[in-house]
């Protein structure tokens, strides 16, 4: 019998760390908000959209982890490597995107800009690195020959790979400086394409569950 994706095995303490992890780069993303007294309501509502983003990028990451997880053998070296280094990743968002929202205002605006621009550089590479260990993950429970999920579900994860692995492309492809001079309503086109994977996560939980959930109704 082909196990599902309901047959979840004992937790490892990988996973308990990880948990950890994300709420503590969620809970730092909340302090950054404190960090300087905000001097106008622009700048209040500047602070929460930067948070929402935040917020954003770390819970869909860690709703795809968390069920990447409930189904893949945590103790292989590889597996435990690619966790680690995920973690990693996941605990350096709060503060790379910290560093583009907020400048020292002692800085000339140039100087700001050079700033902005090399935190938003390293923080698309974060993303990407994101991406792609959980391509990574997605990659091995589609294994059919690992038997880790039913041959219909390992299909669905397949395409989840796929798709991780695109969007990881195209959020790279942003790194060129052009996205940074480039801009839309004054802001540089590197920071929309960094939400194009959340509109493809939650666009397509809606319209096609079994995509994101990899559970068949």
């Amino acid at each position: 019998m082909e196990p599902s994706l309901s047959d979840r095995r004992p937790r490892p303490r990988i996973e308990t760390l990880a948990d950890l992890i994300f709420g503590l780069s969620l809970s730092i993303g909340a302090i950054g908000l404190i960090a300087d007294a905000p001097v106008s309501s622009g700048e209040i509502n500047s602070h929460i959209l930067a948070f929402g983003f935040t917020f954003l990028v770390l819970i869909t990451a860690w709703i795809i982890y968390t069920t990447y997880m409930s189904v893949l053998p945590a103790e292989t070296k590889s597996v435990m490597f690619l966790n680690v280094a995920l973690l990693l990743l996941v605990a350096l968002v709060p503060y790379l995107l910290n560093s583009v929202e907020l400048v020292n205002p002692a800085l000339s605006p140039a100087e700001s800009s050079a700033l902005r621009n090399y935190s938003s550089t390293l923080f698309t590479v974060d993303l990407a690195g994101i991406m792609v260990i959980l391509a990574a993950f997605a990659h091995v429970i589609s294994l059919e020959e690992k038997k880790l999920v039913a041959r219909d579900l390992a299909e669905l994860f397949r395409n989840g790979r796929n798709r991780l692995v695109v969007l990881a492309v195209l959020v790279a492809v942003s790194i060129a400086p052009q996205f940074w001079e480039w801009t839309l309503l004054g802001v540089p086109t590197r920071l929309y394409v960094w939400y194009v994977p959340l509109v493809s996560y939650w666009v397509g939980r809606v319209l096609r569950p079994a995509s994101r959930t990899y559970r068949r109704s």
